[in-house]
């Protein structure tokens, strides 16, 4: 788990958070207002989100495209629970909440560092959706 993951303000553009994932070489970036965390944003959202449904996002805000349900886990959870919630919500990165309060980030890349054999089952999975999700010709 990253326990100081890089943030950045719901009010900044989206490429502001592109060029901010670029420098810290990250997939996605925690939306910090107040002390608290109110969303994540990752690559595929600005792509999939801001790209390819609103046009140019040098002037988009964050905001526009955050989801307002964050998705999270505990830190007793184990690792398979938290691997579960990834698949089930499509998602890379998952945000470790205690008491109400944020204490760390989990993303795939770290559980497959303590949990290698898993990648076998990982990359089976994402030929089973690519698969799925080709155009028949």
């Amino acid at each position: 788990m990253t326990r100081e993951p890089v943030t950045i303000s719901p009010n900044k553009t989206l490429r502001d958070a592109a060029k901010l994932m670029a420098k810290e070489h990250v997939g996605a970036l925690l939306i910090k207002e107040e002390d608290k965390i109110v969303g994540i944003i990752s690559e595929q959202d600005i792509v999939r989100k801001a790209v390819a449904t609103l046009g140019n996002p040098a002037k988009r805000k964050i905001k526009e495209i955050l989801a307002g349900n964050l998705i999270t886990t505990t830190p007793d959870e184990d690792i398979f629970e938290a691997l579960r919630i990834m698949r089930d919500y499509n998602i890379r990165h998952l945000p470790v909440m205690h008491q109400g309060k944020f204490v760390g980030l989990v993303t795939m890349k770290d559980i497959l560092k303590i949990e290698p054999d898993l990648y076998e089952i990982l990359v089976e999975k994402i030929e089973l959706r690519e698969t799925e999700n080709k155009p028949i010709r």
